[in-house]
């Protein structure tokens, strides 16, 4: 008879450790599934922190203060090249104060090259009416060789003037040209780089908003990332209540195996059990209640991560366009400029060579001059006092020098002209080098330093326009890495399917074995009291708690519940993902 009670109790109770097979297969999937997806999401941390870094790179590089600078160089530098019909100008006035000054003097060293010619013809005259004289023979020879130095003197001074003149005018040509080619030219080409510049500024700005979008929707998905691992909390609490039911069939195994459950009929077993199975089934669907709303939310979120990323690749895909086509037009429309403004420098070069050539070539002139005027002085000086003693000599020989003393005296006169000509050149030449000084370039202004400033600022801003790009690769890469991780992670944590379905049909199954009342085991109180508190300690949570209360009253001697561990809050991010992972 007792056999026969115990037999129906043996299956009732193989059915129960089924229950408990069918549970740690769940409870295997749900610590599958949940690690999975932990780590999963961590990785999706990790590359959206790698995103931030890089987008933290690209507002350096777009803030980069030499980059600002080498804008603000380009346009001074765009200044410059706009002054330079101004300065072509100023030089041309120059070149034509320099001509006509050299002219001036052309005309007095012309009234030294006619007096000389004179002096040389009455020089001659000297010699052949001295002929018969024996002393003026040699007289008359060294007069005239001084004449002839005092000529070459004048021819010499004559073709520096002549040289200078060509070198002016060569000048004044090529600088009329270079003049006309500036105001067709230097405008187009000053307003090209102008507009350049300020479209790489706009560009950049536009980087920088773009920039910043992507960094505001990263920093949401990484709070949602964040809120998510936080709340895959309830894998592990899911974890946790189904260990619970297992040790709650495990106990009651064992209080039947033990003394006080040997004391039991049948009757009391079957009507322990039935309580058990209420009991097991009202924490499995408050559980599955639970776990349903929370991964509900859990996928809500994640879902909302395909949206979020969609936005972050739209963006990125801005910023490379904007870097790569438009980028590299900028930059290739800036290097043409530049190209035709470096002609135009080469231009000034070659005019403010010229310039400075003929303004050191007519200092170099100047110098010459007044050392020429000096030889023609003294020759004439020599002249005048050889004149002079001839007067001397031919009063002396009365009669016979008489003729001789006429022409003589013709040539103090005109000797005495050559100085009216030097004394005129002599105060022309501070003209001849003030307008040498207008015509040299200035210092510091030269086409070099003009050309430099151009290289180096489009060297710059190329140098930045590089960084920029590596930089948006990276952006691209670590932007294209998170969708990738975000698609797989919808994926990995679709809780609803499968496990919401097994935790499911596990409430079913221990609902349908417990059927639909609940036993009276009032009696047995004294009896269960050891297993109620073995079963009620395994709890860490009020919901269990309250379950387990409602349906097996507390016994007079049962001690205190503990405090509820749910209630204790995580201090930060970190024990929430640790919570997470298990």
């Amino acid at each position: 008879m007792a056999h026969a009670l115990v037999s129906p109790n043996a299956a009732a109770y193989s059915s129960g450790r089924d229950i408990s097979r069918t549970l740690e297969s769940a409870r295997n999937q749900v610590e599958e599934r949940f690690l999975e997806g932990g780590t999963v999401l961590l990785s999706v941390m990790d590359v959206l922190n790698r995103l931030l870094n890089s987008l933290e790179s690209v507002t350096t590089a777009l803030d980069n203060k030499e980059a600002s600078d080498t804008t603000a160089d380009l346009r001074a530098t765009v200044e410059s090249l706009k002054a330079l019909p101004v300065t072509e100008e100023n030089r041309q006035q120059a070149l034509v104060s320099l001509a006509h000054t050299g002219r001036e003097l052309r005309k007095h060293v012309s009234d030294m090259q006619e007096t000389m010619r004179y002096l040389r013809t009455f020089a001659v005259t000297v010699k052949i009416t001295g002929a018969g004289l024996a002393e003026f023979a040699g007289f008359a020879q060294e007069i005239l060789e001084r004449i002839y130095s005092g000529t070459d003197e004048v021819n010499r001074f004559a073709t520096h003037l002549d040289s200078l003149d060509k070198e002016v005018k060569l000048a004044a040509s090529f600088g009329a040209s270079v003049s006309k080619g500036y105001a067709e030219t230097v405008p187009a080409v000053a307003a090209a780089l102008r507009d350049d510049a300020a479209k790489i500024a706009a560009h950049r700005k536009d980087l920088g908003v773009i920039a910043r979008e992507v960094g505001a929707i990263a920093r949401d998905v990484q709070s949602k990332v964040g809120s998510t691992l936080s709340a895959l909390q309830i894998g592990d609490i899911t974890r946790q209540r189904i260990e619970h039911v297992q040790a709650t069939f495990s106990s009651l195994d064992d209080f039947f195996a033990g003394e006080d459950g040997a004391r039991l009929d049948a009757s009391a077993r079957q009507r322990l059990q039935n309580v058990i199975h209420h009991l097991t089934a009202a924490q499995m669907r408050d559980m599955c209640a639970n776990f349903q709303r929370d991964s509900e939310n859990v996928v809500k979120t994640i879902a909302s991560f395909g949206h979020d990323m969609r936005e972050i690749l739209k963006l990125r895909d801005q910023m490379s366009g904007q870097s790569g086509e438009a980028g590299g037009n900028f930059m290739r429309a800036l290097e043409s400029s530049v190209s035709a403004a470096h002609e135009i420098v080469k231009q000034v070069d070659t005019a403010s060579r010229q310039a400075d050539q003929v303004s050191q070539s007519t200092i170099g002139t100047a110098a010459k001059l007044s050392e020429a005027i000096a030889n023609i002085r003294a020759v004439k000086t020599d002249i005048h006092y050889m004149a002079l003693n001839t007067n001397l000599r031919c009063s002396r020989l009365g009669e016979e020098g008489k003729s001789i003393n006429v022409v003589t005296a013709e040539l103090r006169i005109f000797a005495g002209k050559l100085d009216d000509s030097a004394d005129a050149i002599v105060n022309g030449l501070p003209a001849l080098e003030a307008a040498a000084g207008r015509v040299a370039p200035a210092a510091g202004a030269g086409a070099g330093n003009l050309g430099e400033s151009l290289t180096s600022a489009v060297g710059n801003i190329r140098s930045a326009a590089n960084v920029m790009e590596d930089e948006l690769k990276v952006l691209a890469e670590n932007g294209r890495e998170v969708a990738t991780k975000v698609s797989l992670l919808i994926g990995k944590l679709d809780f609803q399917h499968d496990l919401g379905e097994v935790l499911g049909r596990c409430a079913d199954l221990l609902e349908g074995i417990a059927g639909s009342d609940i036993e009276d085991i009032s009696d047995l109180a004294e009896t269960i009291a050891p297993l109620d508190r073995t079963i009620f300690k395994h709890y860490t949570m009020v919901q269990e708690r309250s379950i387990h209360r409602d349906i097996i009253p507390a016994a007079a001697d049962s001690a205190p519940a503990p405090a509820p561990t749910e209630t204790a809050k995580a201090e930060n991010d970190e024990d929430l993902f640790a919570d997470a992972l298990f």
